[in-house]
């Protein structure tokens, strides 16, 4: 298809589609995106004016039967990305779905297996960005013995309420919308994936603080069953032990911060886009930053990639949907540790 305009059609114009995907696509040569679907067929309107889109659909299923493109885009929350992908793989759609890649690790599953069972279409998901800037130099660190022995490491990621008390529930704290995906957790076992090996068990202890929410839809108050607190321990498959506490459960100006503490010497990231990099020597009393060197960052390409990789001139390496199952077991595991009093579970 390399010489072949690539027609697109989005299922679902969320905030991240509006702002990256749609004039990222647009903005690449020998890219046309031709429809569009949105949660009501007046906000499809309003999308398909804004980025000159020629066709609106009403139901996205006809996006993703289309006989009019080549793939498709699904930013919709994630009780939509399971069904969606396997109906526009299933009528030979290339795809980009949003990451938190569906409600529980079965439905992941089922995406990997439809999206294997058309081995010529491209499957994507949105990447976690957070450490985009650090992670080679932070799996070179490791890999390269300057920390000597991992020991353990800690994420601390503590940020302001989604949901305040007595305001509109946030979908990402709406069960029936997200599943089991719980604040940033998932994005953070991404992130961490890319520089050390994955979990081999997990013990959560899990809170709801702010517990009740008004519908958007209805306005009536409803219980929230998302938590907005969670302290996971964990073991990985080399050994090495993990903490991660996450919290939205109050206002926070912390910077989120991960560390990774070996018996040579200790990293310290900033989890942010542009996070900075501290190397504490444990010969020395004084953390100084990393350079990170411009060949050594990764940058936002998701959608160039996307199109490289079905065009056969590149290779999807953020993220695979082989990923996504990952991130979502690990997610499943943690809300069933928590689900358990703490109980260790195993991946």
């Amino acid at each position: 298809m390399a010489e072949e305009t690539l027609k697109i059609g989005i299922i679902g114009a969320g905030r991240n589609t509006r702002k990256l995907h749609i004039p990222n696509l647009q903005a690449l040569p020998g890219v046309e995106i031709l429809e569009v679907a949105n949660r009501s067929l007046e906000s499809g309107k309003k999308v398909a004016e804004e980025f000159s889109i020629p066709t609106v659909r009403e139901n996205w299923r006809d996006v993703a039967t289309s006989s009019e493109i080549d793939a498709v885009v699904i930013g919709t929350w994630p009780y939509l990305h399971c069904e969606a992908t396997c109906l526009a793989l299933k009528s030979g759609k290339h795809v980009l779905c949003e990451a938190r890649m569906a409600m529980s690790a079965e439905e992941a599953e089922t995406m990997l297996r439809t999206s294997l069972d058309h081995p010529d279409l491209v499957a994507q998901l949105v990447p976690a960005p957070f450490t985009f800037r650090i992670d080679k130099t932070i799996a070179d660190y490791i890999d390269g013995g300057l920390l000597g022995r991992p020991l353990h490491f800690q994420v601390n990621y503590l940020s302001n309420p989604l949901t305040p008390p007595g305001e509109d529930l946030h979908w990402r704290r709406d069960k029936k919308y997200t599943g089991v995906n719980t604040m940033v957790l998932g994005i953070v076992y991404e992130s961490l994936r890319r520089w050390l090996p994955p979990a081999k068990w997990v013990s959560t202890v899990g809170h709801i603080f702010n517990g009740t929410a008004r519908d958007p839809e209805n306005g009536n108050q409803v219980v929230v069953e998302v938590p907005d607190y969670l302290s996971v321990q964990m073991q990985l498959t080399n050994g090495m032990l993990g903490a991660v506490l996450i919290s939205e459960a109050g206002p926070s100006e912390e910077t989120p911060t991960v560390k990774i503490i070996g018996n040579l010497g200790t990293l310290t990231a900033e989890f942010i886009p542009k996070g900075r990099l501290w190397f504490l020597s444990h010969a020395s009393d004084q953390s100084i930053e990393v350079d990170i060197l411009p060949e050594n960052e990764n940058h936002w390409r998701v959608e160039e990639e996307f199109i490289n990789a079905i065009r056969g001139t590149d290779e999807i390496q953020f993220t695979p949907f082989s990923t996504g199952v990952e991130y979502m077991k690990f997610t499943e595991a943690v809300i069933q540790s928590w689900h358990d009093n703490g109980a260790k579970t195993h991946l």
